[in-house]
């Protein structure tokens, strides 16, 4: 667990790129599900953590997603992407479009106590 509040939980996805998800503590099913000010939290931290990915990482592209199929609760990606990176420019569910190497980014526990800075 990296970040939560009282509407929302943000958590670490283990890949090659930094990459969180952000959930809704209660598991609305769908976006219009959950009440305005749930959406507008879910928004705010995500254009918080995009933010913070680019000036932290400085990435080519961020990807922001949100599928739920597999676990059907509200919850959204957030990702860095590099250039070299093992799927881009696909999507990380994507095809493999090389081998896997070190980036050579930036530790991720330093990104945390950034993104914590930025969010509260």
């Amino acid at each position: 667990m990296i970040y939560k509040n009282d509407l929302i939980y943000i958590e670490k996805e283990e890949s090659q790129i930094p990459w969180i998800k952000i959930f809704t503590q209660y598991p609305h099913k769908e976006l219009s599900d959950c009440p305005s000010d749930l959406q507008r939290e879910l928004f705010d931290k995500i254009l918080l953590c995009e933010k913070a990915m680019i000036e932290f990482y400085n990435p080519e592209k961020i990807n922001i997603a949100s599928f739920a199929n597999y676990v059907p609760r509200v919850h959204f990606h957030v990702m860095a992407r590099f250039k070299d990176d093992a799927y881009f420019p696909e999507c990380m569910w994507g095809k493999q479009q090389r081998e896997m190497k070190d980036l050579k980014l930036p530790n991720f526990d330093d990104f945390v106590k950034f993104l914590l800075n930025t969010l509260n």
